[in-house]
């Protein structure tokens, strides 16, 4: 289906500036080699440029590619992290507080309880 991200193995924010002005196989490029990450994959790739506004979403699907691009409108912007020439895997939870504005790390979230092995 085009553009169904509910199947993907993994999520990866591309941190720092993206020139948003790259297509699918400038996109492609910096996955594979600058990232040294598999683009063809079943993960997904976020990019976001400069203003913050906007984010392109790379997926591969049985096909081929598909780009999908969001851009917001009104004031809002993403809170995208900076740290250049980084990739960052994100949670399902991470990624929906990005796509809500929100800061990918939330420190009053209730974290899952880690399970201690049984003793008897």
């Amino acid at each position: 289906m085009l553009g169904d991200i509910t199947g993907v193995n993994s999520i990866y924010i591309v941190c720092g500036y993206t020139d948003m002005r790259k297509s699918i196989d400038g996109l492609i490029s910096i996955v594979d080699d600058k990232l040294h990450l598999n683009a063809s994959g079943n993960d997904l790739f976020l990019f976001c440029g400069r203003r913050n506004d906007r984010i392109k979403a790379l997926i591969h699907e049985s096909d081929g590619f598909v780009l999908l691009y969001k851009k917001l409108t009104g004031e809002g912007r993403y809170r995208w992290p900076r740290n250049a020439d980084e990739v960052k895997s994100v949670t399902w939870k991470q990624f929906q507080w990005l796509m809500d504005g929100l800061e990918m790390e939330q420190p009053k979230a209730i974290k899952p309880e880690k399970v201690l092995p049984k003793t008897f």
